[in-house]
């Protein structure tokens, strides 16, 4: 009953969700978006956050100078369009940018946006105290100075292609005089962290844990009212009853349908799906060095022919349509097909069964107890695969590796985990293999971190497979330093190649975001790093409302968040 109870009451606050600034005119603005999410936001401080419901509400509350295009071309300063920074003026060494605020931009409380909140954003996001991992990102920049209350003037180390990247696309500004009294060991636990002030098309209105989180228009913004009148994030228990949640109208949009929902959402005419291309890729990781003694390479991964067969002897075709049916396309490397600098024609190694157990057993890998699986030395080809307990995709893929290395003569044995116990075991490198997938930036740079040295080496590093090459090294640092485009991907180009060819890893598949909504939504395009990137464009048409794109504001976001300031 008490359940039920507060299913209802979820119900009502949905119904109650408002839009009070309907236009008059009924044809391009108004109407209330709701998407199901499986969770809270953690923080909603731009530094600090770590989920991606956070980042959602939090690129539409706050603004960035400038923002990064569909393109995704992070090259300079081409690809980016102005935000609250309306033009800007590049130092003639190249060593500083210095971008003009727009006069008309101001805060959801009415002050004005000023350069000394530019200022303000890069000093504390840098604060060792505050513990934000966006620091390391923006190494590159030295300062940022402020000769006058509307020119930020960033100063930086050296010149890359990147810089105006580093400036604008990691720090969405914040405002000073609202975070100025507050230390910035003490953001985490603040007033301003669950109500948030910023300069973006949408207000915060209200969070209400594991409820509901409600955005609503700022009409009087600098760049104009968004279309919608109100952004609500239903908050379900988990996944199924956020789908539930759409399939039975309670919502509009739903970002990540799986395989099993396409069926349920055909049989509704009212609802569409939608695919883009996304940033993140799938894969069967191999620890390169012995879990035991790290100074010595596995005794089986170690061997980079063995590493090729173990992916020859892979159908990763196969898998895919097996575990995502159309949801996702196999995987071409450390990389994505949005990115500009993938060439998508990478060459892969084929895959050819035969030729696999020919390689195995050139390398003495050979079957003799009458098991099938091979053996060398007494040693019998046999390995553990970790994989994350809660991800029913991750599970599936590695049972049909384990079946298709089966047949190979390889003895996998899957080893479902919690996972933040998976997590740990892959940071001390104490595992065979795991299976694995990596959400990418905007940027292709990551890859350096994720499979480059210095992410072997470092106590922090992500390239969990311990793998190095100075080929793949030399060519992702020539492909970031290159200003020319042709070579830049011309130099991702080898790098992918190279590690392709070392096989530290089966490269499996390449997700293809599919997201649901309900057809009465007039949706923009969506960029691969962020389909809610364009959510102020989308709009509902008036004669395709429902109720609770009409009810009544139910609190004045303004009003609410000034007194809620400290």
């Amino acid at each position: 009953m008490a359940a039920l109870n507060r299913a209802r009451l979820l119900c009502a606050v949905l119904l109650c969700a408002c839009v009070g600034t309907e236009s008059q005119s009924g044809k391009s603005t108004g109407g209330t978006l709701v998407i199901p999410t499986g969770g809270d936001p953690d923080i909603l401080v731009p530094a600090l956050l770590s989920l991606v419901q956070a980042q959602q509400i939090v690129d539409l509350v706050y603004d960035r100078l400038a923002n990064i295009g569909d393109s995704l071309n992070t090259l300079n300063d081409v690809g980016f369009t102005p935000r609250l920074a309306d033009r800007w003026t590049w130092g003639q060494d190249s060593l500083s940018i210095a971008f003009h605020i727009d006069s008309r931009a101001k805060w959801h409380d009415g002050t004005a946006v000023r350069s000394n909140d530019v200022r303000f954003t890069f000093q504390s996001t840098i604060d060792s105290t505050l513990g934000s991992g966006t620091k390391a990102l923006i190494a590159n920049i030295d300062s940022v100075t402020t000769p006058d209350s509307a020119t930020a003037v960033f100063w930086f180390h050296a010149r890359t292609p990147q810089q105006f990247y580093d400036a604008v696309f990691q720090m969405p500004i914040i405002p000073e005089h609202i975070w100025k009294e507050v230390p910035p060991a003490a953001w985490r636990g603040s007033e301003p962290s669950r109500h948030p002030i910023g300069s973006g098309q949408y207000r915060f209105v209200r969070w209400i844990p594991r409820a509901v989180v409600e955005l609503a228009a700022d009409t009087a913004n600098y760049r104009g009212s968004p279309k919608l009148s109100r952004v609500i994030w239903s908050i379900a228990p988990d996944f199924n009853t956020a789908v539930t949640r759409f399939v039975t109208g309670e919502a509009d949009f739903f970002e990540a349908l799986r395989p099993e929902n396409l069926p349920e959402v055909a049989k509704h005419p009212e609802l569409k799906t939608k695919q883009y291309r996304g940033l993140s890729y799938s894969f069967a990781l191999f620890n390169l060095r012995d879990p035991g003694n790290h100074a010595r390479p596995h005794p089986i991964f170690g061997n980079r022919e063995l590493r090729r067969a173990l992916t020859m002897a892979t159908d990763r075709a196969s898998l895919v349509r097996s575990v995502y049916d159309s949801l996702a396309i196999p995987a071409l490397g450390p990389t994505v097909r949005a990115y500009p600098t993938t060439d998508p024609n990478l060459a892969q190694i084929p895959f050819d069964l035969g030729r696999a157990r020919q390689i195995l057993d050139s390398l003495g890998w050979r079957a003799r107890n009458g098991d099938g699986i091979r053996e060398r030395n007494g040693r019998a080809l046999q390995f553990s695969l970790m994989v994350p307990n809660t991800s029913k995709q991750r599970i599936q893929l590695a049972v049909l590796l384990q079946e298709q290395l089966r047949q190979a003569g390889v003895k996998v044995d899957v080893e479902q985990l919690d996972f933040p116990v998976l997590v740990e075991r892959e940071r001390k490198r104490a595992f065979d293999a795991a299976i694995g997938q990596f959400n990418t930036q905007p940027s292709p740079g990551s890859v350096r971190g994720s499979w480059g040295t210095a992410g072997s080496r470092a106590s922090s590093g992500t390239n969990y497979s311990s793998y190095e090459n100075p080929v793949f090294d030399a060519n992702v640092d020539s492909a970031l330093s290159s200003f020319n485009p042709t070579a830049r991907k011309t130099h991702f180009t080898r790098a992918y190649e190279a590690i392709i060819q070392d096989a530290p890893a089966i490269w499996l598949a390449e997700p293809l975001p599919t997201v649901g909504y309900h057809s009465r939504l007039q949706l923009a395009p969506f960029r691969s790093d962020a389909w809610w990137a364009h959510i102020p464009d989308w709009w509902i048409p008036a004669d395709k409302r429902i109720p609770r794109d009409n009810a009544p504001t139910s609190i004045a976001p303004a009003e609410s968040a000034v007194k809620k300031t400290p």
